[in-house]
């Protein structure tokens, strides 16, 4: 509960989606979800061991849930590069949280050379 007696924030990625929905829609919304979660992810990198106070766990529940999100949906996108594209936005978020063994799973599921580059150059700790 906030103030004023407004109900607590609803995020994008806990709105329910009302399937089919076509490729694009779908990349659209994983990007907005990674853009959301972003500032979650930054407070979740510079947390050294696990979470400990309350707003730490809140952002890495937030991250958590947020990613989650993206990649059922992009599980479900048919277009090889709009999901490789889609995906490579989840991995940036992984990367933004120092998630670095979930982003190096989910790179691999990258099929495109061209994405991969890119992702190879924005994220050197990916080769390892």
């Amino acid at each position: 509960m906030r103030w004023f007696g407004k109900n607590e924030r609803r995020e994008i990625w806990d709105e329910a989606l009302q399937w089919p929905i076509g490729d694009i829609e779908a990349a659209k919304r994983i990007r907005e979800i990674c853009r959301s979660a972003s500032d979650s992810a930054e407070k979740v990198r510079t947390v050294v061991g696990p979470p400990s106070g309350r707003k730490e766990k809140h952002h890495a529940e937030r991250y958590e849930r947020a990613a989650r999100a993206a990649m059922e949906i992009a599980m479900k996108i048919s277009d090889d590069l709009m999901r490789d594209a889609a995906v490579r936005q989840i991995v940036d978020l992984c990367v933004s949280a120092n998630n670095l063994k979930t982003a190096r799973i989910l790179f691999r599921a990258i099929q495109a050379a061209s994405i991969r580059e890119a992702a190879f150059g924005d994220h050197p700790a990916l080769r390892e």
